[in-house]
């Protein structure tokens, strides 16, 4: 049996427009690598760089987004929009850095390919009790694209891409996490805190994938890791960490306390 291109069925999965269908595909994908039945083979002269999506939801500027209680339907179907949003937008970052650097090592291709599939299990869980508890579906509101324009401006330097995606914006969620899991305790809303327990756990992960390469990437240019991160963060003016801090879950993920205290 031949085995699939890993680059060119990930640029497939990537260009996919419809969620349902991406989501399968990238699982499909995964599923098929441990089996394996996929390789690495030759990545792609020009795959493209613009990940398929859906018509919807409409993409408008971040303070265009609006936020009600999560005591109000409406409140709680935002919520979980813009969190289902993260996890799609969460999908086409993993992917992209496949196909964006393919010259890195295959533990590097391997690593992220899993964060995707994880990615799209969370996005399918979240779409799942939105629809079940709020009646709304993935496009029925407006998103932003912050995410992804920072994936963007990285492209040109892996070493870049992991600062500022995974250790910064990534990492920001470990953070606002435990807030967003007291809004569902207080309204009772179990199944949401399964969900967000279980993703919290796996994007502490994520981040850790990402904090790992990034400090391989600096010891093969010679580079102090916290120092870099700190110059990258004033040379892209790049948004700062801010507390507080999911400390335990950040220290699980590879910042160190001294890292930590330097962010005030």
């Amino acid at each position: 049996m031949a085995c699939e291109n890993l680059f060119a069925a990930a640029h497939a999965c990537f260009r996919e427009c419809d969620p349902e269908r991406k989501v399968a595909a990238v699982k499909g994908l995964y599923a098929r690598w441990r089996q394996g039945r996929v390789h690495l083979g030759k990545p792609e002269s020009d795959p493209g760089r613009v990940p398929g999506r859906p018509e919807r939801p409409q993409l408008v500027p971040p303070e265009a987004v609006r936020f009600r209680s999560v005591a109000t339907p409406e409140g709680r179907a935002a919520l979980l929009h813009a969190l289902a949003h993260i996890e799609f937008n969460a999908i086409h970052l993993a992917l992209d850095a496949i196909l964006r650097f393919p010259d890195l090592p295959e533990a590097f291709h391997v690593g992220w390919l899993k964060v995707a599939a994880e990615e799209a299990e969370h996005f399918e869980l979240i779409c799942a009790h939105m629809y079940a508890s709020c009646a709304c579906r993935y496009g029925d509101l407006p998103a932003h694209d912050g995410l992804w324009e920072m994936a963007v401006r990285t492209a040109h330097d892996p070493l870049v891409r992991m600062a500022l995606v995974p250790r910064l914006f990534e990492a920001r969620g470990l953070d606002a996490t435990p807030a967003i899991l007291r809004k569902f305790q207080g309204i009772g809303d179990r199944r949401a805190v399964e969900i967000l327990e279980r993703i919290l756990a796996e994007e502490i992960g994520h981040v850790a994938l990402g904090d790992t390469w990034f400090r391989q990437l600096c010891a093969a240019r010679g580079l102090e890791p916290e120092a870099t991160f700190q110059a990258l963060l004033q040379e892209y003016d790049a948004p700062r960490p801010r507390r507080p801090f999911n400390e335990a879950a950040r220290r699980a993920a590879g910042f160190s306390a001294a890292e930590l205290a330097r962010f005030v």
